[in-house]
């Protein structure tokens, strides 16, 4: 049974610097903090001006807080980002106003050192979020970086399993292999965030050939792509919903299928399909939906969404610690 007091436990083990850039204009980012500095879920990085911040709430004398303004090293985050984007047409003058953007300054301080992991999104929209991160920190082995969302909560249809939904966020229409390249790095949160032995399923509004067409024939071929790499994986599709995570229509959908209706990772056709599901489960199922998790980036910045409470907020900066590779591990995979 998927807990996810677990996976607080485990961040507090880590103890991760995260960095929050929207804590000067959220109520929610502000609230949050409070809790992850309290119970020492990781150490905490807020970004604004400290004078402005304090006199807000005075209890923030007791956080780190830092100005893309006055930061000691603001030149070494500057000439990182026109090293960054210098071929893209980045002049160091663009570069020095562009640092003074929190979200650019956050993710400047992730990729340089000064924090391990970076949480925002509240009050902002994903691509807000997601750019700095794709430009700066960029993704692992030439893999794509895609999302995923957590989903867990008290549901008679759950019964106590969590979900990884993949990709809700990030890449619009994904072909076959990059459908593989996000079921393969899913496989990874599966791991990182506990939720038991994965159960892939690739959906469509197919099963096992109910249906024809471009569509339905890439979601087949991802799932042989993944099949061929990871074999001792359960796994199937091209599946619906239903025949995916309820066993009764397994039977008559997919009697063959090694998931038996019991699928824990869904890895959806494309972003539109993803994203209205998640957000179904969310309002309408009663669920917690956490995410976007960001997927195959070398450091993690993970997105809330903009209807994310203070707990989603919390829960988020957890697996972002879960998701900061340790020294000796970043030696090993050298």
């Amino acid at each position: 049974m998927f807990k996810i007091k677990n996976l607080i436990k485990e961040a507090k083990a880590k103890q991760k610097t995260i960095v929050f850039p929207e804590v000067s204009f959220s109520d929610r980012t502000l609230e949050a903090v409070k809790i992850l500095q309290k119970k020492k879920i990781c150490k905490v990085l807020l970004v604004g001006d400290a004078s402005a911040l304090i006199l807000r709430d005075k209890s923030l004398e007791k956080f780190e807080i830092l100005s893309p303004v006055t930061f000691p090293d603001r030149s070494k985050l500057v000439k990182t980002l026109y090293e960054k984007r210098k071929e893209k047409g980045l002049t160091m003058e663009q570069a020095e106003e562009l640092e003074k953007d929190p979200y650019y300054f956050a993710t400047l301080l992730v990729e340089c050192g000064y924090a391990d992991g970076m949480v925002a999104g509240a009050e902002a929209s994903t691509a807000t979020t997601v750019k700095p991160a794709l430009q700066i920190i960029k993704g692992k082995n030439k893999k794509p970086v895609s999302s995923c969302f957590l989903v867990y909560g008290d549901n008679k249809f759950l019964d106590g399993k969590a979900l990884i939904l993949s990709d809700c966020g990030v890449i619009e229409k994904p072909d076959a292999d990059t459908l593989c390249a996000i079921a393969e790095a899913s496989l990874k949160s599966a791991s990182q965030f506990k939720i038991g032995t994965p159960k892939v399923a690739f959906l469509s509004y197919s099963s096992k050939g109910s249906a024809k067409s471009e569509d339905v024939t890439k979601v087949q071929e991802a799932f042989e792509k993944f099949h061929k790499k990871e074999k001792d994986v359960i796994a199937d599709g091209e599946l619906q919903f239903d025949a995916a995570m309820v066993p009764r229509v397994a039977e008559h959908k997919a009697p063959k299928s090694p998931l038996k209706g019991d699928a824990n990772v869904l890895i959806f056709p494309d972003i539109n399909a993803g994203n209205i599901c998640y957000k179904v489960m969310q309002y309408i199922g009663g669920l917690n939906a956490i995410g976007p998790i960001l997927q195959n980036l070398k450091k993690p910045v993970n997105d809330l969404s903009r209807g994310c409470n203070v707990n989603d907020i919390v829960v988020l900066s957890a697996i972002t610690a879960l998701q900061c590779e340790d020294k000796e591990s970043k030696k090993g995979d050298k």
